[in-house]
Order: C-alpha cells, then sequence, then structure tokens
C-alpha cells in the first residue's frame, strides 16, 4: 500500500513520534494506522501518545536575544501549575536556543531540528518532557529575527512574550525604546504597528460601519454627504490611534504618540530608529480550553 505525507502526518498528530519514525511504522504495518500507533508503542516511541490529545492551553510564551538573534516561541501545556515547573522553563528556553542555532523554516523543520545540546530532535524531546511531566506538552509557533536589533520582552513570567525589531543607524542604543514598545504592544495588542499596514478592505469595512451608524442616528442621518465623509475621515484617524502601534497614545507620556516618542529619543541620541517587525504570543490564544464540570466529575467517582 503507498504511503502518502498525509498518512504520515496524520500518524504523527496522533502519537507526537517523529516523522521518520512514523514513516517506518506505516511500512511495517501496510499503512493500517491503528497498527501503526500499536508499532510505535511496541517501540517504545508512542508512551505519551494518549497524552497527546489533551488540550494544552497553558504553558509560556518567551521571548530572548541570542548571539544577536531575536526569537519567541510558545510552548503550551496543559496546567497554569506545569507552565512555572523549572524543567519545562528549561525546555521553552532551549527551544528557543533551537530556532536561534538551527533558523528552521517552519513548525515541521523546528520539530525535526537537534534539540539544543542534545542528540535528540525537538521532537524526540517534546515527548521526553511529556513522559517527565506528565502532561501533554507541544511546542506551538515561533518567530525569529536574524538582521537589526531585536529586543525581548516577558510579560507576567511568561503570559504574554513580545519581540521588537528594530533598524538603528549611528551608535546608539535602542534598548530602552524597544522595550517600551514591547511593553505596549503586550498591554494593548494593536492590530497594526503603523497606519500604512492597514488594508484598503479594514478601511472600507471601517467606512461601511461608520456611515451606517450615522444612517442610524437622527442627528446625522440628514447631513450632506460632504459632511459625512469628513466625519467618516475624522473617525478614521481615531481608528488609527487605537489600532496602530506607531500612531497609538504612549502610555508612559500621553502628550506624545509611540512614534514620536521613538523619533524623539532617537534624535536626542543622535541617530534613527526604525520599527521593523514585531510578533506578540499570548499562550493559549486562540485554543479552545476545556471547561471542566467538576459536579459531573464527582459524580461519576462516587460510582
Amino acid at each position: 500500500m503507498a504511503i502518502t505525507a498525509q498518512d504520515v502526518k496524520a500518524l504523527r498528530e496522533m502519537t507526537g513520534v517523529g516523522m521518520m519514525d512514523c514513516k517506518k511504522a506505516l511500512a511495517a504495518s501496510d499503512g493500517d494506522m491503528d497498527k501503526a500507533v500499536e508499532w510505535l508503542r511496541e517501540k517504545g516511541l508512542a508512551a505519551s501518545a494518549k497524552k497527546a490529545g489533551r488540550i494544552a492551553a497553558e504553558g509560556m510564551a518567551y521571548a530572548t536575544v541570542i548571539d544577536g538573534v531575536g526569537v519567541v516561541v510558545e510552548v503550551n501545556a496543559e496546567t497554569d501549575f506545569v507552565g512555572k515547573n523549572e524543567k519545562f522553563v528549561d525546555f521553552v528556553k532551549g527551544v528557543a536556543a533551537t530556532v536561534a542555532t538551527c533558523d528552521p523554516a517552519d513548525m515541521d523543520a523546528l520539530m525535526e531540528c537537534k534539540y539544543n545540546g542534545t542528540d535528540l530532535t525537538v521532537t524526540q524531546q517534546q515527548q521526553e518532557m511529556v513522559l517527565v511531566i506528565g502532561e501533554n506538552i507541544k511546542v506551538r509557533r515561533f518567530a525569529r529575527f536574524s538582521d537589526g536589533v531585536s529586543v525581548p520582552y516577558i510579560h507576567a513570567g511568561g503570559k504574554i512574550g513580545v519581540l521588537v525589531n528594530l533598524e538603528v543607524t549611528g551608535d546608539i542604543d535602542a534598548t530602552e525604546v524597544g522595550k517600551d514598545m514591547a511593553m505596549q504592544i503586550a498591554a494593548l495588542n494593536p492590530r497594526f504597528l503603523d497606519k500604512s499596514q492597514v488594508t484598503q478592505e479594514v478601511l472600507d469595512e471601517e467606512k461601511k460601519i461608520l456611515l451606517a451608524q450615522m444612517a442610524n442616528d437622527p442627528k446625522m442621518a440628514n447631513k450632506p454627504d460632504q459632511v459625512k465623509e469628513k466625519i467618516v475621515m475624522g473617525k478614521l484617524n481615531k481608528f488609527y490611534a487605537e489600532n496602530c502601534l506607531l500612531q497609538q497614545t504612549f502610555v508612559k507620556d500621553n502628550e506624545v504618540t509611540v512614534e514620536q516618542y521613538k523619533d524623539a529619543v532617537a534624535k536626542k541620541l543622535g541617530g534613527s530608529i526604525v520599527l521593523k517587525d514585531a510578533v506578540r504570543f499570548e499562550k493559549g490564544e486562540g485554543i479552545e480550553k476545556k471547561q471542566e464540570n467538576f459536579a459531573e466529575e464527582i459524580a461519576k467517582l462516587a460510582k
């Protein structure tokens, strides 16, 4: 039976085992998925298979700079308690170091990289952590900046990790500016870094909503179209100020925007600072957490 890449991927998602071992298991089992899982368990490779299906929405977001390379990662666990476990934290830091040195193209490539300082792949090291800690653990995502100046920020012990990437000219230290911007991103989570990133589609949708609001307002409904257009443009500036980092009011000084603060500091130091990119990871965002029904659990135990 021909074994497809989709088969290998499906088995990997079921068991958490590396791609090469999944391929071997499928080949040894004539493509039968159940037999392949059994084969992996017999080989001791899928001892953590049952845990792999459990929801992991806690854990840690972590940002750092290693030898000039900026990295931000999110690694999930099932409970907040494990997210503070020293072995788990060390594993997360090792994943970040692996991203920095291995420069993986995507998550699949990262999981096949040699985990920092070992002969194991990241997938295999992740499986080891599952066995040691006793919870499902999953490396979820990463971002990496090799150019420019990267500044990391970790909020609330790993609830949020932010990595800001700057282009700096002149012999100046932009660390404080980068950290201030990262803290603002952590706190306000802007949709865009700059108003130039706002697409026409987003602007059209905002205009549509604003015009509909005016049509439903008795005081505004009969105003001339050109007046409505001016009002819409004014409200779009407010949209930029609320949704775009550089146009937001700087949280440490509400007299200036983030962009004005950045440029003022750069000028004072005798150089320039350009925001090139930024990534914000919040642990568990977008993952549907399991809702526990404790009364139901107690009832089950009482039977």
